[in-house]
């Protein structure tokens, strides 16, 4: 029986070389996929969007939380999200692909549920909560786990990136959806308690 560590790193057989390339491979899968559902909504005039983009407070919109990621306003709405979700994707998979789906899950859902609360009257979709939380949870995880590695990271894409967080202010991001920012930040950072090291380590063994 082979065991996997409690975090989903590395198991026996696996190299950072090897997760460089799964994580290149699905980060660049997933963006592959919304640019496919781009192509497909342009032809259809952006009608998914109406159909599938999430609207806040409405019973049926409970379910758009599932799809509202997938979908963008337009291809330049879409261009400005692939850069940093392919960097931040691919950072946060390099620490294990449970880590990754946890992040991804927590930005995903805390996002949706965010925007469906407080979002105003439009309809939103974009994958910017994703990035938010991706992000969030690179800056925040080194802390939690009293990692210098990640915390000197996290310090590197803060000096790079760190001025797209006055995105989850309404005074600033008035024209975009900053609840999705904020729900997607408030994910990550989930994520990344979830997921400390010292937590983990405090839990009981199981048998």
């Amino acid at each position: 029986m082979t065991q996997t560590p409690p975090d989903g790193g590395p198991g026996a057989g696996d190299t950072p070389g090897a997760r460089a390339r799964t994580g290149l491979l699905v980060v660049g899968s997933f963006v592959g996929l919304l640019y496919l559902i781009e192509i497909l909504n342009t032809a259809l005039f952006h009608s998914l969007n109406r159909t599938f983009g999430l609207r806040p407070r409405s019973l049926d919109g409970i379910l758009d939380i599932l799809t509202f990621p997938l979908l963008h306003a337009s291809l330049a709405h879409l261009m400005s999200n692939t850069l940093p979700l392919i960097i931040f994707g691919f950072l946060v998979f390099l620490s294990g692909r449970r880590v990754f789906i946890t992040a991804l899950a927590a930005s995903w859902l805390a996002s949706g549920m965010v925007v469906w609360l407080i979002g105003g009257a439009s309809i939103t979709v974009g994958a910017s909560g994703l990035v938010f939380g991706l992000f969030s949870f690179l800056l925040v995880r080194g802390f939690f786990n009293r990692n210098w590695w990640q915390i000197a990271l996290s310090v590197v894409l803060f000096l790079v990136y760190g001025g797209i967080l006055f995105g989850v202010l309404p005074t600033v991001a008035s024209f975009v959806s900053w609840q999705a920012h904020l729900g997607g930040a408030i994910g990550g950072v989930a994520a990344a308690l979830l997921l400390s090291t010292r937590r983990l380590r405090a839990l009981p063994a199981g048998r």
